[in-house]
Parts: structure tokens; sequence; C-alpha cells
């Protein structure tokens, strides 16, 4: 009769984030660029002058300081979905509120 010696178990390793992490990532970087640029030209029209894109600037940096904030980092590797969403919303809003300012 043979005797089988028990292994020892082995930790479980956490999940590693796949390629949707990526991609939440990647849109956020893109996003947050695109509403800094929105934010600008959102002062630009409202003031009519570069004094107006530097005030969207500025504006821009806060919302990437309060983000980093929320998330402990700009571009973080785990990010909810709720969070991309929001901001898409975000950038909507901004994106409709100069062409209402141009018209």
């Amino acid at each position: 009769m043979t005797y089988n010696q028990m292994q020892p178990a082995t930790p479980a390793q956490p999940a590693t984030p796949g390629a949707g992490a990526d991609v939440k990532t990647f849109a956020t970087a893109v996003l947050l660029t695109f509403g800094t640029g929105v934010l600008m030209m959102d002062g630009w029209a409202l003031l009519d002058s570069g004094f107006g894109a530097f005030l969207g600037l500025v504006a821009g940096g806060f919302g990437i300081f309060w983000w980093k904030s929320i998330h402990g980092k700009v571009f973080p590797r785990e990010l909810s979905t709720k969070s991309v969403v929001i901001l898409t919303v975000i950038n909507v809003v901004l994106v409709l509120l100069l062409l209402l300012q141009v018209s």
C-alpha cells in the first residue's frame, strides 16, 4: 500500500485585470484630455478671449485633480464602468454647452 502525502495548499492568486481594464484606462485618458480641451473652448466662447481659454485650462486642471482625489490615481488600473460613463456624460454636456454658445 502506498501513502500519498498531502501537498500544501497554494494561496489563491489575485485576479489580474484583463483587456477590459486597459480599455477603460485608455477611455479615461481620452475623455480627460478631450474634456479639458472642450473646457478651454467653452471658456474661449464664453468670454471671447484667450483669458477664457486660460480659465478653462485651470478648470480642467482642477477637474483632473478632483478625479485623482476620488480614484487615488489619474489613470487607475482598475476603474469602475460607472466612473467612465459619468465622465462620458460630463463630456457630452460640455460639448452641448459649447454648441449652445456658438449658435
